[in-house]
């Protein structure tokens, strides 16, 4: 089955957007924390092509990470042998960059040598949700030389819609690195598309590092997918080294349970009302669900801009299978912001019937519920009057 939102749009026009909760390329978070919250129903966001291109960083979760920082499983050797091989091709990339030429051509150059150019066009990080494959990608975008770009798979097919593909391509063919996460192999058309643009960029001498998602109709057989990927991007296999990277999920590892729902809706209310993060926001989660219908995926990023917590309202289980793939975009935005959530209603963990666990995006929604009890867990923490 394909995802509702999985074909790329053009730039949408809004004209109704609330003027209560406006959000704007140059709405700082500042303006938009209120004391009283606002509600993500009635904002509509625009995001113009141009930023759209200027935003493609790793996002706030993700913005002071480095090699460094990722700590790896001692049980697991895969992971410090990734993050050496990735060491490697950042240092490899900027001693390319050195000079403002490409290695090759500084050969026959006295004097010492520095290290060539990545011998491969592209690293792919292939491995389960949880073992920190954003953290390294991130890592290595931090490592690397400027121009560069880091965005999901979502974004970038978004942007081709909003450009045109010709455009896309002069846009990013600059580019030292671009880095793609969760990388789509559940729609065929758009991966040939996506395929087709990076074939472009390696062509124009850009570097590529990607994670991907499953394809369906082989979740049930593991949790990795460097087959899938390697097959689905065709022409540009030959081009990729892939990084496996075992272990459990971290944000679980030796962690509580995940906290019990607020006992009522009143009391969700009132602790958004008596929040002092700040920049909350305070929805129904009936009437959120139907909202993130009328916004892009793409644009759940700017849906967000302000917002520093949010409180749902009576969450139920989600049954309908275009409703629950917004929802794991909205996780994921929400998850790199690092919002806390508190909420009502069911607990996270029965979110998604078992029909759906064991269905052709299971991955998805295991990433989704293993990112929202995190922010559960970390809303108890720090709202006091959710606890």
């Amino acid at each position: 089955m394909r995802s509702s939102f999985a074909r790329p749009v053009g730039l949408m026009t809004v004209s109704n957007v609330s003027p209560a909760s406006p959000v704007s390329p140059s709405t700082s978070a500042a303006a938009v924390a209120v004391s009283e919250p606002v509600s993500l129903v009635e904002r509509l966001p625009v995001v113009p092509a141009e930023r759209m291109v200027a935003e493609m960083v790793p996002p706030p979760r993700f913005d002071g990470v480095r090699f460094g920082t990722y700590i790896p499983d001692p049980t697991q050797p895969s992971q410090a042998a990734a993050v050496t091989r990735l060491e490697a091709f950042g240092v490899a990339l900027n001693a390319a960059n050195g000079s403002g030429e490409p290695a090759r051509k500084r050969w026959f150059r006295r004097g010492p040598q520095t290290p060539a150019a990545p011998a491969y066009s592209g690293v792919y990080l292939d491995g389960g949700y949880g073992v920190g494959k954003t953290h390294l990608l991130a890592s290595l975008w931090h490592a690397a030389p400027a121009p560069k770009s880091l965005c999901t798979f979502v974004e970038l097919t978004n942007l081709v819609g909003a450009l045109g593909f010709q455009e896309t391509v002069r846009a990013l063919s600059g580019h030292r690195l671009l880095c793609i996460d969760e990388f789509e192999l559940d729609d065929p058309g758009d991966t040939v598309l996506v395929s087709t643009l990076l074939g472009k960029l390696v062509d124009a001498g850009v570097k590529l590092a990607a994670t991907s998602n499953t394809l369906p109709d082989k979740l049930g057989e593991g949790r990795f997918a460097a087959v899938d990927f390697m097959r689905e991007i065709q022409g540009l296999s030959a081009h990729f080294e892939s990084l496996r990277i075992d272990g459990d999920d971290y944000r679980h590892r030796g962690l509580p349970q995940a906290p019990a729902p607020v006992a009522d809706d009143d009391a969700v209310t009132a602790a958004a009302h008596g929040s002092a993060i700040g920049g909350a926001a305070l929805d129904d989660f009936p009437a959120l669900l139907g909202h993130l219908a009328r916004v892009h995926p793409s644009r759940y990023g700017t849906l967000l801009e302000g917002v520093h917590a949010v409180f749902w309202r009576g969450v139920t289980p989600v049954t309908d299978q275009s409703t629950a793939l917004r929802l794991v975009v909205l996780a994921d935005r929400m998850y790199d912001r690092e919002i806390p959530i508190v909420a009502s209603g069911v607990p996270f963990d029965a979110l998604f019937s078992e029909e759906m666990l064991h269905g052709g995006y299971k991955k998805k929604y295991l990433r989704a519920i293993s990112r929202l009890v995190a922010m559960a867990r970390d809303g108890a923490e720090r709202v006091p009057a959710a606890g």
